[in-house]
């Protein structure tokens, strides 16, 4: 007598329908949503802090790199991805930013993999920031070293980590500039506990460049650190240069350093040269007008008295709702009222802290402001009700 059937195995991706459903009834669901060249919503969601994307300047800039060094770099950066005009932008941006040399990335996603995971490893000890961006938190998941999540911007914890410490090297990295609360971290006080312990300061400047500091230069010129031998920036030029991909600016020996090891540099394709053109043109705008970053701020300031909350340091204005779902609706709402504003929900920020994240832009106009203030007026006093 034959064996019956055994019963056939569920589907390997079944549990996804069911996940779905769970993140559905949570107010958790994503999607994407193509917009078109030219809409009618006013954008407060991107993080084109210096409105350069469109710039006639940058857009010739990434037109001419195009049509000199083609489509593509054609290989990864010690194959045939490095262009003269890739060495061009590290010189540059290490000259703006202070340091000393420079290594441009394909993302600033990649180069703070790249920089972390380099710069530590095995037998090291990092010391992370609770509220770091995604991207220093994968790093230290892949770095191998042991890792210490300290409280937001806690410099005595962060003391004590590196005080309590076995390993010989160790790492602190933070944001400059919170990504979603719009806040600045305590630079000073964090070097002045990394000199004293013997550890290297590696700060993502993300939400910095261009916005902060004197002429946009970043946070760490700002409290006098920019090229300090123990300190390792990372950049992206997707945020106030308007274009794509990342940068690690530091010491010499970091740089070099890094060309020998950062995974994230040598196994990917260099930057595509359309997007080295466009940031090289970006920074060139930003010389030549110091008065954007401040214009930037100045219209973060109005945002934020629209929506009732305190002037950020920033670009960035954060408006806490709590809940997912009253946080989406809102953002939903302001769509349909013409404004673009980013919602973040968990796992991006933490539980019952759901909220509105609106970026400010040098190239807002008064009229711009005027129909800001009104629909933040309609959908907030709704949502906080």
């Amino acid at each position: 007598m034959e064996n019956p059937a055994p019963d056939a195995a569920p589907h390997p991706l079944a549990w996804l329908d069911d996940n779905a459903e769970r993140r559905r009834v949570a107010g958790l669901r994503r999607e994407l949503r193509p917009r078109p060249a030219d809409e009618p919503l006013l954008d407060l969601a991107g993080n084109d802090y210096l409105g350069l994307s469109r710039d006639k300047r940058v857009i010739d800039g990434g037109v001419s790199a195009l049509r000199t060094w083609g489509a593509g770099s054609t290989g990864s950066r010690l194959v045939t991805g490095s262009t003269e005009l890739h060495a061009q932008l590290e010189r540059e941006l290490a000259a703006f930013t202070g340091a000393e040399a420079g290594l441009v990335f394909s993302s600033g996603y990649a180069a703070n993999l790249g920089a972390v995971t380099a710069l530590s490893g095995a037998g090291a000890l990092i010391v992370s920031d609770a509220a770091n961006h995604a991207s220093l938190v994968d790093a230290c998941r892949l770095s191998r070293a042991r890792v210490v999540v300290t409280a937001h911007n806690d410099v005595a914890a962060v003391d004590a980590a590196l005080a309590a410490r076995t390993e010989e090297r160790a790492v602190v990295v933070t944001d400059s500039v919170g990504s979603t609360d719009g806040d600045l971290a305590p630079l000073r006080a964090l070097h002045t506990v990394c000199r004293a312990r013997g550890a290297v300061l590696v700060v993502d400047e993300a939400h910095g460049l261009g916005v902060c500091g004197p002429d946009g230069r970043g946070v760490l010129a700002d409290v006098g650190l920019a090229g300090a031998d123990d300190v390792v920036l990372t950049v992206t030029l997707s945020k106030s240069l308007g274009s794509q991909g990342g940068a690690v600016l530091g010491p010499a020996p970091v740089i070099a350093h890094l060309v020998d090891s950062a995974r994230t540099m040598i196994f990917d394709t260099g930057l595509a040269p359309a997007c080295v053109g466009a940031a090289l043109a970006a920074l060139q705008v930003l010389r030549d007008e110091p008065g954007r970053p401040a214009a930037v701020l100045a219209a973060a300031a109005a945002i934020a008295a629209a929506a009732g909350v305190g002037a950020p340091p920033s670009a960035v204005v954060s408006v806490v709702l709590g809940s997912p779902v009253v946080a989406f609706d809102a953002a939903r709402r302001c769509a349909e009222l013409g404004l673009r504003v980013g919602c973040f929900r968990p796992p991006s920020v933490p539980e019952g802290t759901s909220r509105l994240r609106l970026t400010a832009r040098a190239d807002l106009s008064e009229a711009d402001l005027d129909r800001v203030r009104a629909v933040l007026s309609t959908v907030l006093a709704q949502a906080r009700s």
